[in-house]
C-alpha cells in the first residue's frame, strides 16, 4: 500500500503531528484499538484508545521473504488486554494491523504492518507480544500427507460432515469439576458411550467461555460423562458452565464409514503398506511365481 499523496505532503513539510495505532482483533471477533496519542483515535470503525501504555520497539521489513517482525508492550488493563486473557490464549494468534497517522486528520494514514501475535509473556502487571508477519504463513508445510489416516478435519471442507447436526453434538451443564482436565457433564446421556472421545469441548459460559479442548476419554457414569481432556483448560471450569460436546474421529476408515457414514469423503489411503510390510522377511512358500511362458 503506497503512502497517500496527503500523508507523503505531510512527512516532507519538517513539522509532523504523527502517532502510532495498532488494531488487534482476536479469533473470537473481540476488536481492540490502542495508540501512544494522547488523545483516542477513531477511524477503520475502531477506536484507538491512549492512555494503555501500548508502545513497539523497532520493526523490520525486508523486500524479500525473510520474516517482518517486532514487539508490542504494554500495560495489563481490565479494560484492554488482562492477564487472565493471556493465560487463557484468548490472544494467541490474534491478527494485528498497525498505522502510521497523522492525529490531526486520521485520514492521512499509513498501514506499516499487517501480522498476527506470537509468543505472549505477562508479568508485573506489564505484557510483552510478539509481532509475526504475514510471511510466517510461508514456512507451513504444503500439500497432502499420504497415510492410512484420514488427512481432514472432522466438519471441515474436505471432511463435509456437518458436526452441527444433533447426531454429532449437543450441549450439557457441567455438575462437577475435579481438576482443569476431569470433569463430570450431565444433558448428554442419550450418546452412546466413548461417543465424544477424540472430540472437542467448547465452553459457551462462564470464565472460559470461547475455550476448547480435546477429549481424550469419554465415559458414561450414572447418567453423566466423565470427560477427561487431552490438555486442561487455561481458565476456571465450575460448576453450572454451559459445554457444548462435538463427536470424536480417531481417523481410521472403520469410523468414517461406521459412525458418520461418510467414507465417499475419506481423505487416507487405508490399502497404503505401512512399515511391517516394509520390515517383513519374504518366505518362499508365499513367493509368488510367474506364469508358465513369462519371460
Amino acid at each position: 500500500m503506497p503512502i497517500s499523496p496527503e500523508l507523503k505532503a505531510h512527512l516532507e513539510s519538517g513539522v509532523t503531528t504523527l502517532a502510532r495505532c495498532w488494531a488487534v482483533t482476536r479469533r473470537d471477533g473481540a476488536v481492540f484499538g490502542f495508540t501512544d496519542h494522547d488523545r483516542d483515535l477513531s477511524f477503520e470503525g475502531i477506536t484507538f484508545r491512549a492512555g494503555t501504555g501500548l508502545s513497539a520497539t523497532t520493526l523490520e521489513q525486508t523486500t524479500g521473504l525473510a520474516l517482518d517482525n517486532t514487539e508490542a508492550l504494554g500495560a495489563l488493563s481490565d479494560a484492554a488486554i488482562t492477564e487472565a486473557d493471556i493465560r487463557a490464549g484468548r490472544f494467541d494468534g490474534a491478527r494485528v494491523e498497525a498505522w502510521l497517522v497523522n492525529w490531526a486528520d486520521p485520514s492521512q494514514r499509513y498501514m506499516q504492518f499487517r501480522g498476527t501475535l506470537g509468543e505472549i509473556t505477562s508479568a508485573g502487571g506489564a505484557f510483552r507480544a510478539e509481532l509475526v508477519g504475514l510471511s510466517e504463513a510461508l514456512n507451513a508445510p504444503q500439500g497432502r500427507v499420504y497415510q492410512s489416516q484420514c488427512s481432514a478435519v472432522l466438519g471441515d471442507g474436505d471432511c463435509k460432515v456437518n458436526i452441527d447436526e444433533a447426531a454429532f453434538s449437543g450441549s450439557g451443564t457441567v455438575v462437577a469439576v475435579e481438576d482443569a482436565r476431569r470433569m463430570r457433564v450431565s444433558g448428554l446421556a442419550g450418546f452412546a458411550d466413548g461417543w465424544f472421545a477424540h472430540g472437542r469441548l467448547i465452553v459457551e459460559s462462564g470464565a472460559a467461555a470461547g475455550l476448547e479442548g480435546v477429549i481424550r476419554a469419554d465415559t458414561l457414569v450414572e447418567g453423566t460423562r466423565a470427560l477427561d481432556l487431552w490438555e486442561g483448560l487455561r481458565a476456571e471450569l465450575v460448576a453450572g458452565d454451559v459445554v457444548r460436546l462435538v463427536a470424536g474421529c480417531d481417523r481410521r476408515a472403520a469410523t468414517c464409514r461406521n459412525k458418520f457414514d461418510n467414507f465417499l469423503n475419506f481423505r487416507g489411503f487405508p490399502d497404503i503398506p505401512g512399515e511391517d510390510r516394509l520390515a517383513s522377511i519374504p518366505l518362499r512358500s508365499t513367493r509368488e511365481t510367474a506364469p508358465t511362458g513369462a519371460k
